[in-house]
């Protein structure tokens, strides 16, 4: 795995899922008759003719890729993983999700924007596939103490709600924005958007490779976070960086998603670096 257990403090993931055709076709067109891909394809027209977006809600999706970054207290890179790679079945994605967190003695999960989405998709496809994780419900804990109480940022520390204050603001541009203002990818051949059409295709191995990039872009917004609120210098910032990318050009021969990323790596611009300003 890369990591042993008393290292890894956060967890830092991105998940990619795809909508279950027939739940969709008996929920929302009982009697019809339409096949698993016909119903897709008609609520996705649905929603792009009412919201011009045909992202089907999460509460029909099961999860087809889920990354995850290992990482130490002090915010060293260790290792990435996709789960079930290279088969990717869901329900031991699933599993792999949740028997991970309790085996690394229940970490800090971080995500941008997971609060609405990878959390809710993670704990409705443990409901789905049958798992029990008492310790993240927590139904007998205090209140404030329970893993999933939304302000509870040692249990899972949402980057998104960070950056808008618990929903007070927006974000427009979400992590693609958060990254590329930091010099790094952001989004580039695939986008979300395309990740049905995708698994149609059987492409599943591209969706992962995908999301391994959503969760490099995580990772170092969370780093940036970090510095914003104390827990990092700014230059040590910067020699994380640079370690991960060295991280990243040493499995980049083995791995098509990390040399990809390389290829459209940037430096951020330092205000503060005297250098630069004078390079400029």
């Amino acid at each position: 795995m890369g990591a042993n257990n008393s290292q890894v403090h956060y967890l830092v993931f991105d998940i990619e899922s795809v909508a279950d055709g027939q739940l969709v076709s008996k929920i929302r067109y009982p009697g019809a008759g339409l096949s698993p891909e016909d119903a897709i394809a008609r609520y996705r027209a649905e929603l792009m003719e009412k919201f011009e977006s045909d992202f089907i809600p999460y509460s029909f999706q099961y999860p087809v890729s889920v990354v995850v970054a290992k990482v130490t207290a002090d915010f060293k890179l260790l290792d990435i993983v996709a789960l079930d790679d290279p088969e990717f079945r869901p329900h031991v994605i699933t599993e792999h999700f949740w028997r991970g967190w309790e085996a690394y003695r229940h970490p800090t999960l971080v995500t941008f924007n997971g609060r609405t989405f990878d959390i809710p998709l993670m704990e409705l496809a443990a409901f789905r596939f049958g798992l029990s994780v008492p310790a993240w419900f927590d139904i007998h804990g205090k209140t404030y103490s329970q893993p999933r109480n939304r302000y509870n940022a040692e249990s899972h520390f949402d980057l998104y709600e960070l950056l808008t204050n618990f929903g007070a603001s927006r974000l427009n541009g979400g992590l693609n924005l958060a990254a590329t203002m930091l010099g790094k990818p952001g989004k580039m051949s695939v986008q979300g958007h395309m990740v049905q059409d995708l698994f149609a295709e059987g492409k599943v191995a591209e969706i992962n490779d995908y999301c391994r990039c959503d969760v490099l872009d995580t990772y170092f917004v969370f780093l940036r976070a970090a510095v914003m609120i104390g827990q990092l210098t700014l230059d040590r910032e910067q020699e994380l960086i640079a370690d991960a990318h060295a991280w990243l050009v040493e499995r980049s021969d083995d791995i098509p998603a990390y040399a990809l990323y390389l290829e459209h790596w940037g430096d951020w611009a330092n205000p503060w670096d005297d250098s630069q300003q004078d390079s400029d």
